[in-house]
């Protein structure tokens, strides 16, 4: 996904696809549609027929497409696997959030969660230093470098394919579908990892009963048992969405159209932007499972904005340099990396567990397209227009949405550290 961005200079000089600001953009835009889209169709199949099966699935997807993308001709084809390649990372969310929730301990399940999604910035680390070799002039031919640099995203796959194979299925999606006895060798093998150290929680005890969930159940819960909790869950999705993929996806165009940075050198930028992205959950994860939700999910969101605020001022007066503008976006991301793993995480827990995967997918989905499949188009076309105070602007609206998600949190928010899932939630097929 990143290399996308740091490589953005090279597709534009390329001399078989010599992308516009504009093409650039839309290509990300089309990237998050297609994530829209496969969150959806694997969500919905992720709480059918199991978390540990859409993990490679939708890997697979994602190695095709990214393969692909490395041998694309024109605007058209590129932008073409692009989308397919956010399918399957749209369906990688839903599986792997729904995954960590249901495996997790309660009293770690905000940081472990935090970390696996921050753990997104090591790979970007990755494709930001890769660029940075591959596109080095003389190293390769022009129309190579790029094409390259696509494969390393292909190889990381692969090795996670393999890593795979050790994550077992959730008892807790195979207890509702009937395979009990399945379900208890899984927790057995799980306690002979512990060994006697063990310890035992107290929760209550829950009777359930094998019942199909329909999109009508669906649609009942979400809006009828828990609509303050949809309101929420989608306002912390679509400020996220706009806030992150608006900058991060077009940071590659402002580093080269306002302070002249080389294509090649984009990716030593974002190596430090990376490690704010990566540090932020790692360092604040913790507090999320202590301090408590709702006031470490405000606190981030309102820092982010703030943040984001001030930067955008000192970009528009034309205080900040390449370094400088850096520097502060690994601040702001700091918090704003946080923030985002939050929000997937918000919406596993807050929903029952036959329908976890589709409701993380579902506000996903609603959210991305909302802010996410906006933001990088009219950031593009900002761009394009080589005006400092309309991109300033567009900073603005993106700190006002994540301001507006802290203060949402502060008054509909749900306080569900160190509680069981299903006391967050109970599940569609208790039988009490």
């Amino acid at each position: 996904m990143t290399l996308a961005g740091s490589v953005s200079g090279a597709l534009k000089s390329s001399p078989s696809l010599q992308l516009t600001d504009i093409q650039i953009g839309l290509t990300a835009s089309l990237y998050v549609a297609g994530a829209v889209i496969g969150a959806l169709c694997f969500g919905w199949l992720t709480d059918r027929y199991g978390r540990k099966r859409m993990f490679n699935v939708t890997l697979g997807l994602y190695l095709l497409s990214t393969a692909a993308t490395a041998f694309s001709t024109d605007f058209a084809t590129f932008a073409l696997f692009r989308m397919l390649t956010g399918a399957g990372i749209g369906g990688e969310y839903a599986a792997i959030n729904s995954a960590i929730q249901e495996l997790i301990p309660a009293r770690y399940r905000g940081r472990t969660d935090l970390i696996v999604n921050g753990s997104f910035w090591i790979g970007a680390a990755l494709g930001a230093g890769g660029a940075v070799v591959l596109l080095q002039p003389g190293l390769l031919p022009p129309d190579m470098g790029w094409r390259a640099a696509f494969g390393i995203g292909a190889a990381l796959g692969l090795v996670i394919l393999w890593l795979r194979r050790f994550i077992p299925e959730s008892p807790r999606w195979l207890m509702t579908h009937g395979r009990v006895a399945e379900a208890e060798r899984v927790l057995a093998e799980i306690e002979r990892g512990f060994g006697p150290g063990l310890a035992a929680v107290g929760a209550a005890r829950l009777r359930l009963v094998e019942r199909s969930v329909g999109l009508v159940d669906v649609a009942r819960t979400l809006f009828r048992v828990y609509p303050k909790r949809s309101l929420y869950v989608l306002v912390l999705m679509g400020s996220q969405a706009f806030f992150y993929n608006a900058i991060f996806f077009t940071y590659a165009l402002v580093l080269g159209r306002f302070f002249g940075i080389a294509d090649q050198s984009i990716g030593l930028y974002i190596l430090p932007f990376a490690a704010g992205n990566f540090l932020g959950p790692l360092l604040l994860g913790h507090l999320f499972d202590t301090v408590g939700r709702k006031t470490m999910i405000a606190f981030t969101y309102a820092m982010s904005g703030l943040l984001l605020l001030v930067t955008a001022l000192l970009f528009v007066n034309g205080t900040l340099g390449a370094v400088g503008l850096t520097v502060a976006w690994s601040v702001v991301f700091f918090f704003a990396s946080a923030a985002a793993s939050a929000a997937y995480l918000t919406a596993g827990e807050c929903f029952p567990l036959e329908m976890r995967a589709m409701a993380i997918a579902l506000f996903y989905a609603l959210g991305t397209g909302l802010g996410g499949v906006v933001g990088p188009a009219l950031f593009g076309a900002l761009i394009g227009s080589g005006e400092r105070v309309a991109i300033g602007w567009g900073y603005a609206f993106g700190a006002a949405l994540m301001l507006i998600a802290a203060a949402t949190t502060l008054r509909i928010g749900v306080a569900a550290e160190r509680r069981p899932l299903e006391d967050v939630a109970r599940p569609l097929s208790s039988a009490d």
